[in-house]
């Protein structure tokens, strides 16, 4: 479903007659229909990645538009609308700080789907990427509660790094149809298409004019008989009741509508309330505004200019998501827990090619074991001793500007003229309540224990098909002969991957006391995922940590790993053995750099969150904040379970695309699947002879 066509106007009087305005209108309709969505890839993205609806599922048809706005200074503007991982864009507007519009976009909601929408402004840059000026939120959970039909509001933007400061305003209208009310107009639009006069009624000739549109080769005697069953008041036109109800009955019997009469993509014969969303999400309402392009997964892959187009169709930069991608996209996206949308992940494109050729390759792999980890441990040491210097501080603004809408200065616990060190703003502290905690006194429920990319896995076996390409990669050797038992190479794991970006102190997720700390040398490679994804290195289980257990009433012990990675020298503990800790207390901090922390549960001790599983299941990692819900004791009563709200997997992405969830369906049930890898196993392979195909 891309771009919608409106529906032709009256022609202005001139003496012909009503045959030939009927022949000139369905000339132009058919043009119309002949150009549409064709030359469009983005908005044939849109129809490709379609959701498909149960009825239980569709809670209604939203409209979003994007009316105006009022800047600060003058460019040229375009605004987004994000929801879920649905991104789509205005056109550009004049050189002006009052840009101008009137652009929609219909989308359709699904019970306990995505509600918050993010609208983005930005400054256009047509070579590369365009800049983030402003942005807001509305919350769509309400929508269908408000006694009005149609919402007009006026909101602030606001900068990316702090709601304190408005760069704008922006008027949006919203409005939306339940169930009940998209059925009830789903046979207006279908006359609209045809009312070539505009009565609100069907002549013969347009009746058998939108039958055609449908793709339905009915024999011209045939198409009359169908007429005269309509036409149940016998007055000689259908009426929108009267074609709803013709619908209705004989749709049952014979498939009336095989193509949409808007975009003419065939329809399921079998599926008539995806029909009818699919034909409502297509129609223009006639209301003469600008139809959003669609496609985009992310608003900042809305943004990229001509350059970043050019290099797409070359293949050279390319989105997906799901199995693999984290190795081979050249993009890293996640999925927001909190919006329950798919987002990118801000890294420099020079850092991405440089990672690529260490860690991607058997020539990265001979560097490595020549010398790479020694040169690494050199540059960790010395960018530690820039960022503890009183002239780093200086790079502290433009790390805030490079990740705009990543680092809320409103949460510090002190302002940033407070930091005399880059590293000092490194391991900032955040203010009271800025993180609260979920289900803070009951310790039977588990939360997340730092601001991070979250993967989860039941198994040991199972991060090593989804996630860890490592060829050594265990749980004994993660965690150490001298802190490993049985019990841990049988468990759960879960892995907080933090970015540069991120509030770097990290948190217990159970409540418990402190044992030893037992320190493991080794290297510093990164953390990225295109290293964790490689074959050729063993991040987890050669990079420098630190591992800790922590015994708990509700989990019995928990092994809590922190790993430095590249610039990360420095891993901090602020509690000693035999402290006890709440959940949520802090633990320790990073210094400058990525870093890593890795949670293994004993077997049976925990029940992980069912939407963090399902991302993780399609090798997508899930943005999550500290004290956001990571799962139960199994221990805890099934009374207690059931009065605990927690995510299901229909909160993860699987309630975004039905591709991405039929990928991990199929990576699950695979026996091709090996080590996150599809293809066939070789024997050979099995020596480490040769890579999987």
């Amino acid at each position: 479903m891309g771009h919608t066509v409106s529906r032709s106007k009256g022609l202005p009087g001139d003496g012909s007659s009503e045959d030939e305005h009927s022949s000139s209108y369905r000339r132009r309709f058919i043009k119309l229909m002949r150009n549409h969505g064709g030359s469009d890839s983005v908005n044939d993205e849109d129809s490709k990645n379609k959701k498909f609806f149960t009825a239980d599922q569709f809670s209604g048809i939203a409209r979003i538009e994007l009316i105006e706005a009022e800047m600060e200074y003058k460019d040229k503007w375009f605004a987004c609308v994000s929801l879920g991982e649905q991104t789509c864009k205005t056109v550009t507007s004049d050189h002006t700080y009052k840009p101008v519009w009137k652009s929609e976009k219909k989308v359709a909601l699904e019970a306990n789907g995505p509600r918050i929408a993010r609208i983005s402004v930005f400054e256009t840059n047509r070579l590369s990427k365009s800049n983030l000026v402003g942005y807001c939120e509305i919350d769509l959970t309400d929508i269908f509660d408000s006694d009005a039909d149609h919402t007009r509001d006026t909101l602030k933007l606001f900068d990316p790094n702090t709601t304190a400061k408005s760069v704008g305003n922006i008027v949006v209208s919203y409005s939306a149809e339940d169930p009940v009310a998209t059925k009830r107009s789903f046979a207006r639009r279908l006359l609209a298409i045809m009312d070539y006069n505009e009565d609100g009624q069907l002549s013969l000739q347009e009746f058998c004019d939108l039958i055609k549109a449908f793709g339905n080769k009915v024999a011209s005697h045939k198409l009359e008989e169908l007429f005269q069953k309509a036409d149940h008041d016998g007055n000689g036109v259908v009426s929108a009741d009267e074609l709803a109800n013709l619908l209705v009955t004989y749709q049952g019997k014979e498939v009336l509508i095989s193509k949409c009469p808007v975009c003419g993509e065939a329809l399921s014969v079998s599926d008539s309330l995806n029909d009818m969303i699919h034909i409502s999400l297509c129609f223009d309402e006639g209301t003469g505004n600008q139809i959003m392009t669609g496609g985009f997964l992310t608003e900042k892959q809305a943004s990229y200019g001509w350059m970043f187009k050019l290099s797409e169709w070359a293949h050279v930069s390319t989105y997906d998501v799901g199995l693999k991608s984290g190795s081979n996209a050249s993009h890293i996206l996640v999925f927001d827990r909190r919006t329950k949308r798919i987002v990118e992940e801000l890294i420099d494109r020079k850092i991405v090619l440089s990672l690529r050729a260490i860690y991607q390759s058997r020539l990265g792999l001979t560097l490595i074991d020549k010398g790479t980890r020694e040169l690494l441990q050199r540059i960790s040491n010395k960018e530690g001793e820039h960022m503890n210097a009183t002239d780093s501080a200086k790079n502290i603004p433009n790390f805030i500007k490079f990740f705009e809408d990543r680092i809320i200065v409103d949460e510090f616990k002190y302002p940033v003229e407070h930091f005399k060190t880059f590293n000092e703003f490194f391991i900032r502290e955040l203010q009271p309540g800025a993180r609260p905690i979920a289900y803070e006194d009951n310790a039977y429920v588990a939360v997340c224990g730092a601001d991070s990319r979250l993967m989860a896995f039941q198994s040991e076996d199972d991060s090593k098909r989804f996630w860890i390409k490592g060829r050594k990669f265990s749980v004994r050797g993660l965690l150490g002969d001298e802190a490993y038992s049985t019990g841990f190479g049988e468990g759960s794991l879960v892995i907080f991957r933090l970015a540069p970006q991120d509030y770097h102190r990290f948190h217990v997720p159970i409540s418990g006391v402190v044992g030893k700390f037992i320190e493991i040398p080794g290297p510093l490679y990164t953390v990225n995922p295109i290293a964790v994804n490689s074959k050729y290195c063993n991040v987890f289980t050669e990079n420098k940590r630190v591992v800790c257990i922590i015994s708990s009433e509700e989990f019995g012990k928990m092994a809590f790993v922190a790993i430095g990675a590249t610039m990360v020298g420095s891993i901090t503990f602020t509690k000693n053995e035999g402290d006890f800790l709440k959940k949520g207390d802090e633990f320790g901090y990073f210094s400058f750099g990525g870093s890593t922390v890795v949670c293994v549960f004993e077997k049976d001790a925990i029940e992980l969150d069912e939407d963090l599983l399902a991302n993780s299941e399609r090798a997508l990692e899930t943005l999550v904040s500290v004290g956001m819900t990571l799962g139960v004791s199994k221990h805890l009563a099934k009374e207690q379970a059931t009065n605990t709200r927690r995510p299901n997997r229909q909160d993860s992405v699987i309630g975004l695309d039905n591709e991405i969830s039929e990928k991990g369906a199929r990576a699950i049930e695979s026996a091709n699947v090996i080590r996150g890898h599809i293809g066939v196993l070789d024997e050979e392979e099995e020596e480490g002879g040769h890579d999987i195909v």
